[in-house]
């Protein structure tokens, strides 16, 4: 039996469909229906808006913004048909994916072997399971708001824990090794000690998106590569999965009571706590940031605008580079910034 090749669509057909508000491209013929994902779009929604109903090949290949090619294999998730005449010439049919997305990923990802790196790297535009089990797979996913509604309270209750018991005046640094020349910490010096945290945190994350997140799994380590993906290889296969965007409170609990294990080993407990609880306020705020700079839609020109093309960029053409997420700090001096050439302004 003869295989249907894919449908035709007159010029009058896109032209109508546009009208009632959806967003179809078409590329050397080939037509796109992207009216789901107009949002998310990084270079903004307007921008793709006015695209509707058009040729986009001149403004994949550029200039004024070349796209890369994962973002040209994203395109291909939305191909719907072909402009009139139905030719075929045009049309090539999509590689076949290594994974049964009908079963959970996170079991079968460990025996792609040499071909996982390059795999993982290839976004696409749909939900991940991970798990056979249902409550490990409720456990690995959270809205966003869940993050804030959980660690909020906890900062604001440490905070004041950690600044009425600096009001006590029984806190001093290098104790444990003389007490004549220890060093007071007054509740006056709060606010700069969870500062502190705040900045080790912004290390912390640039560290573990550096060295861990990104690292390079053997090709012949199965759990290597399964734990990669765990971390955070899903996130780069799926980067608009809202539901993994953000750390589950759960298994964040467990890495937050280790890294709060670790300062009270190193610090007197009020003062590690101090800076605990402003690196826990600094871990919130870019769990919300990450998620804004994949569902939100900031202002052209502003400081957020700048971030989210950035963190784009490192999601779908400089994966080995551009690691901070919350600040593009750390990327200076460990020289991992992403070319200012690669940002042109795009009509």
């Amino acid at each position: 039996m003869a295989t249907a090749g894919p449908r035709s669509f007159s010029a009058a057909e896109v032209r109508a469909r546009c009208a009632q508000g959806a967003c179809l491209v078409s590329c050397r013929r080939r037509l796109y229906d992207l009216s789901g994902f107009v949002r998310l779009h990084p270079g903004g929604e307007q921008l793709l808006r006015r695209r509707a109903g058009t040729d986009v090949s001149a403004a994949l290949d550029g200039p004024p913004h070349r796209h890369s090619e994962n973002a040209r294999r994203w395109l291909e998730q939305y191909y719907v048909g072909d402009i009139e005449p139905g030719d075929e010439q045009g049309f090539a049919a999509q590689n076949p994916d290594l994974v049964d997305w009908q079963k959970p990923l996170l079991w079968q990802v460990g025996y792609l072997g040499e071909k996982y790196d390059e795999w993982v790297h290839q976004p696409v535009d749909r939900p991940i399971r991970l798990f056979h089990s249902d409550f490990l797979e409720f456990l690995s996913k959270t809205a966003w708001y869940v993050v804030f509604m959980v660690w909020t309270p906890v900062v604001l209750y440490l905070s004041w824990v950690s600044y009425t018991s600096l009001a006590q005046g029984n806190t001093r640094l290098f104790a444990s090794f003389t007490t004549e020349y220890s060093i007071p910490v007054h509740k006056y010096y709060f606010p700069f000690i969870f500062l502190l945290g705040m900045i080790l945190w912004s290390l912390l994350e640039y560290l573990i998106h550096r060295f861990v997140f990104h690292m390079k799994p053997p090709a012949s380590n199965y759990y290597l590569i399964t734990l990669h993906f765990l971390l955070h290889g899903q996130h780069h296969k799926s980067p608009f999965d809202s539901s993994r965007l953000v750390f589950p409170p759960v298994p964040a609990s467990l890495v937050i009571g280790f890294f709060y294990g670790v300062l009270r080993l190193l610090l007197p407990e009020v003062l590690g706590l101090s800076i605990f609880v402003g690196g826990l306020c600094g871990y919130v705020i870019y769990d919300m940031m990450h998620y804004y700079l994949h569902y939100g839609s900031p202002k052209k020109g502003t400081y957020l605008y700048g971030l989210k093309a950035y963190h784009v960029k490192h999601h779908f053409e400089h994966q080995k580079s551009g690691f901070g997420i919350s600040t593009r700090f750390w990327d200076y001096p460990f020289q991992t910034l992403i070319p200012e050439e690669t940002f042109k302004k795009e009509d």
